[in-house]
């Protein structure tokens, strides 16, 4: 895997971006492949938002009609802006947004896992954790200090999934409204 150059391009995973992994982690063949996202692929970030729509029942927010092509093509260039998704079949079955975010107190960078689903037909084969440990590779190869990833409390795969990973802290989430929108986030 290599960094992309000074132009901006994402990180890439040999000549065509892809690359597979296998940790001896399932006894099941099934290997999704894992692709990072640049400014040509539109329709698999579309295909993204569906998938998250689907996993997360929110169609709406996840709306893959919602940002026009020029948007979804700026943010694919955006050097911070991580998107993979794992390919079964030449499907969009799983992915995630994750972004870097540079640090004040050291010259050094964090990698936030924002966004992580997998279609519930391809769960259990160990597709998240894939997507995980190439984001980790990306992190690796950028010198970042840490990737970190929130859960929702009762989420409980997910729980599990990053307490395999990672280590646990405890933490408080708010959600603060811009100024002069003062409108419910709906997320307490």
């Amino acid at each position: 895997m290599t960094l992309g150059g000074e132009d901006g391009e994402p990180a890439s995973f040999g000549d065509d971006r892809t690359y597979a992994m296998d940790h001896g982690m399932s006894t099941d063949p099934l290997l999704a492949t894992i692709q990072q996202l640049s400014q040509t692929d539109i329709g698999l970030a579309r295909a993204l938002l569906n998938v998250f729509g689907t996993a997360f029942e929110d169609e709406t927010t996840y709306d893959a009609s919602a940002s026009s092509d020029v948007y979804l093509k700026k943010l694919l260039t955006r050097q911070h802006f991580i998107a993979l998704v794992a390919l079964v079949d030449g499907e969009v079955v799983g992915g995630l947004a994750a972004y870097e975010m540079e640090k004040l107190e050291q010259e050094r960078s964090e990698i936030y896992i924002y966004d992580l689903a997998v279609l519930e037909n391809h769960r259990r084969k160990h597709i998240a954790t894939q997507l995980i440990n190439a984001v980790r590779e990306i992190a690796a190869n950028r010198g970042a200090w840490v990737v970190f990833v929130q859960a929702d409390h009762g989420d409980d795969p997910a729980i599990a999934l990053y307490s395999g990973l990672g280590t646990r802290a405890d933490v408080l989430h708010f959600d603060i409204a811009v100024a002069g929108d003062e409108k419910d986030t709906g997320q307490g």
